[in-house]
């Protein structure tokens, strides 16, 4: 999923560019409204993060222009202002939802991940094939960013679900380094020896039953891993 972030305060947009990129999503930085309403006409994102009080063009400007193209993309309104009004006019402008500053790293990714699953459900509605599919003893739900074994629910990162599906649609093969590396980060990006190492240990934590002995996700030391 590729997410816009359209925010003035450069170490705001920098921290919330570094946390979603870790959990998998593809990043799209603005520093104002105007570059935030071309980078949407060109680049086509996902799903928004709108900063109300913006040089050049202020997020409600933003987000009246975007809907006048786009009346299903996913927008989330920051501001540094929590009166009531602030939040009626911006969802009244087709906001899903509204954020005051400062907020906790751990509700923002709480709330994306929430309309994204929403979007997801909706964009993937006719799609039977992205429901589900089977990992071992576990069921995998793209959509809805989880796992299920038995009745335990196993909440998973955009990431994590890439890394588990490419496993999947290679197994009982060796999926080398290089080929998670290219389905889970993309060409162009170039993430540390360490990284994959450390997203799998994170997951293993989550889905094995026995992370110091998996079987859903095996190490074949030297090239990569195996399902």
């Amino acid at each position: 999923m590729k997410i816009l972030i359209a925010e003035d305060d450069h170490n705001i947009r920098k921290g919330m560019s570094d946390l979603l990129q870790q959990e998998g999503y593809t990043i799209l930085q603005a520093e104002n409204g105007k570059t935030a309403l071309k980078l949407f006409k060109h680049d086509k994102p996902d799903f928004i993060i709108l900063d109300i009080m913006m040089p050049e063009m202020d997020g409600y400007c933003v987000c009246r222009e975007i809907r006048k193209l786009d009346d299903d993309i996913p927008i989330l309104f920051l501001s540094a202002k929590d009166e009531e009004i602030d939040r009626v006019i911006g969802l009244e402008l087709g906001a899903d939802d509204y954020m005051s500053k400062p907020f906790g790293i751990h509700e923002l990714r709480a709330r994306i991940k929430a309309i994204a699953k929403r979007y997801l459900k909706s964009k993937h509605a006719n799609q039977i094939n992205d429901e589900f599919f089977y990992f071992g003893d576990l069921t995998i739900y793209p959509i809805e960013l989880c796992a299920k074994r038995n009745q335990q629910v196993i909440e998973l990162s955009l990431r994590e679900i890439k890394i588990i599906s490419c496993l999947y649609q290679h197994q009982n093969q060796v999926v080398t380094r290089d080929m998670l590396f290219d389905y889970v980060w993309g060409y162009d990006y170039s993430p540390n020896s360490r990284t994959l190492d450390q997203h799998i240990s994170k997951l293993r934590k989550q889905i094995e039953l026995d992370p110091l002995n998996p079987v859903l996700i095996k190490t074949i030391h030297g090239v990569g891993y195996r399902h």
